[in-house]
Order: C-alpha cells, then structure tokens, then sequence
C-alpha cells in the first residue's frame, strides 16, 4: 500500500465571528486516484482546498504532502500541488502564452516554450495563445486556467468545480482531459456540483457538509452498499392481496391494486436480479402484468438521500 500523497489530520478552521468552515477533518488521498469531494454549497469543499493550497490559514490540525509537514515546507510543497479555482482569477489584458508562462515561472520552473504549447494544444487553446483572456468565451477562460495550474506540471491537482457553467459538450470534453492527466500519473481532487461528473470519473468520492465529512469510499463500493433497484410493475388486473409468495419479496402493492412497486438490492445488480425472480414468481402465480420500469439508483440518488438521513438526524 503507498503512503498517502496527502494526509489531513484534525483539521479545523473557524472563521472570525462567523461558522465553523472545517470541523476536524481526516483525508487521505492516495497517488494516482481522482478523488470526488461532494457536498452542498457552503459544505467546506473551498476551504478545506484554500488550507491546503495555501489561501486559508487553519485553525487546527496538519496538513501532510509529500511527506512534508506544509506549516513548515509549505513552499517546498506548495510547487508540486496545482490549483483551477472556481473563479477567475487572472489578468483580462494578458494574453494567453503570458499567463501561462508566468504560471510556469511562479514555482521555480524554467521557461519551456515546448511544454507551452503542449500543454494549450491538449486543451484546444493553441490557436488562441496571443488572444487577450478577455476575448474568449467562458469555457474558453476555464480552459485557460487549467493550463495555468499545468503550467508547473504539478503532481497533486485541485478542480474545484471545475466545469461549473460550462455546457455539457465542453464538460465531457473536460473530462476526457482530466482522465488524460490521471494516465500521466496526476493525483486529482475535484470539487463538483455535477454529480454525474464523480460517477463517470472518481475512483473514491467523499460526501461533505456542514464542514465534515460524512464518508468516504471507494465509488462502485458506495454504490453497491447504498445504491438500490426500484421497478414499478402495472398488474394486468386488480389484486385485492398479495399471494404469500410475492409478499416475500420488498414490494408494495397500490393505486387500487393495480402497481406492484419493488425497492431493494443494490444499484449494481443484485436488485436486477430478485426483480427477475419477482416476474418469474409472477408468472407461476398466474398474475399478468402489462409493463415493468426498473431503475438503479445513480450516486446522486445516494448523496441526496445520505444528506437528508444527516439533516434530519440533526
């Protein structure tokens, strides 16, 4: 098993008279992984990315990259670790290849012109190097400030959002991009309100609110613990009761008897499975049906209901 690439240990910030932003956060993030941290606005996502790129000082606790402790070798660190922050944050009258190559300069790299235009043309910018930033369009500006966080060939990335109003061509062109640097051996962490974004791409995801983290776990592990099967079977006739034999099953019966509905299994499988042995119990039990819909419920499904499980604990 690799040491972790980063390690966050009791991490706490509390902004003056304001909430607690980080409530004692443990994180380890693995080399090599995309790592999806979800969770509502305000849930601590940008903080937690702010204390370790540097914009925010804890409160409490350690932050641990590459070995090295980043309250004492912040800067050593801080060189290895790229940041595309939600917002904008760079000239409007620079122009691209100046950006960019400021970027690369700021954490002790020497001026590479070749891996420049590498890195623009792996993100279709090529043809916009001398164009002013504020020519280009939104999506156009997002890539921009990926290739800045590029520029230095980080090993450890942070998305935080990072194709947050963009259109969904773009996005997935994005993603492509993001799986491009995992092949490279990038260790990624993004934030994301797109929900289908950690399915189609994380390895792990981490559920965050109210500046805690909820879970963590492998993706496809999450989605077999939590995830289920519903299928809305229309009966062919009314039924006035279930038959022992269908009652053993996790199903309702209603509208009039006339909806058999089935909840249970997991999200990959298992549920799709006992929804075959349903119908088959069906047949034998000489019930017709007229159509059966089934669906596995998606991460979203999860993180929602995990949420409300949370808020209505509290």
């Amino acid at each position: 098993m690799h040491e972790p690439i980063l390690s966050i240990r009791g991490l706490t910030k509390t902004y003056k008279n304001g909430p607690r932003a980080l409530d004692n956060v443990d994180l380890d993030i693995r080399p090599g992984e995309i790592f999806a941290l979800l969770g509502p606005n305000g849930a601590g996502k940008t903080t937690l990315i702010g204390a370790v790129c540097g914009l925010v000082r804890p409160t409490g606790g350690t932050i641990t990259a590459f070995g090295q402790d980043l309250a004492k070798d912040w800067r050593k660190a801080r060189a290895r670790i790229g940041l595309v922050p939600q917002e904008l944050s760079t000239d409007m009258f620079e122009t691209v290849w100046r950006a960019i190559a400021y970027s690369q300069g700021l954490f002790g790299k020497p001026y590479d012109p070749a891996r420049l235009e590498e890195i623009l043309r792996s993100l279709s910018l090529w043809d916009k190097k001398d164009a002013q930033i504020r020519a280009l369009s939104g999506g156009m500006k997002r890539r921009v400030l990926i290739a800045k966080a590029l520029a230095h060939d980080p090993e450890l990335l942070f998305l935080d959002e990072p194709t947050a109003g963009v259109d969904v061509e773009l996005r997935k062109d994005m993603w492509q991009q993001i799986a491009a640097l995992k092949e490279r051996g990038v260790t990624i962490i993004l934030t994301t309100h797109y929900i289908e974004e950690a399915e189609e791409m994380a390895d792990r995801v981490g559920i965050i609110q109210g500046g805690r983290i909820l879970m963590v776990d492998e993706k496809r592990a999450m989605m077999e613990r939590l995830g289920t099967t519903e299928a809305v079977i229309d009966l062919a006739a009314p039924l006035a009761a279930l038959p022992a034999e269908i009652a053993a099953f996790p199903v309702e019966l209603g509208a009039g008897g006339t909806v058999l509905t089935y909840r249970g299994g997991n999200g990959q499988g298992g549920g799709r499975a006992q929804v075959a042995a349903l119908t088959q119990a069906l047949t034998r039990a000489g019930i017709g049906y007229t159509s059966l819909d089934i669906h596995d419920s998606s991460l979203e499904d999860i993180f929602v209901g995990l949420l409300g499980q949370k808020a209505e604990a509290a």
